[in-house]
């Protein structure tokens, strides 16, 4: 993948999880590959978005910003957030999901 190299302001947290959006006032179901104060990077079908739309996520049942697609890369696309996003809350989701992963890990153990 050769998405644009792009300066960041805070460092992306991988999180690989399902999240619901809308976009051109439809819903779409997409990937949240990662995630940081100021944008993400999501993964979905080939052709779900391109350069300029703008989009709605819902994380664990958190709204983030509204946000503008900044580059696309076959399935992933690069969204900057209009505004910035709590970095407790993306501590709070890291962590969740961390915890759900063990929660997984354990039972296949027992």
């Amino acid at each position: 993948m050769n998405a644009p190299e792009i300066n960041r302001a805070a460092d992306r947290k991988p999180l690989d999880i399902l999240v619901e959006g809308r976009m051109r006032s439809r819903p779409v179901c997409v990937e949240l590959i990662d995630l940081s104060e100021g944008g993400c990077k999501i993964k979905g079908k080939f052709g779900f978005t391109q350069e300029g739309e703008v989009i709605s996520l819902k994380v664990d049942g958190i709204r983030a910003p509204l946000g503008k697609v900044v580059w696309v890369d076959g399935q992933f696309a690069g969204v900057a957030f209009d505004g910035k996003l709590h970095e407790a809350i993306i501590d709070h989701l890291c962590r969740q999901r961390l915890e759900k992963r063990l929660e997984r890990a354990q039972r296949r153990t027992d």
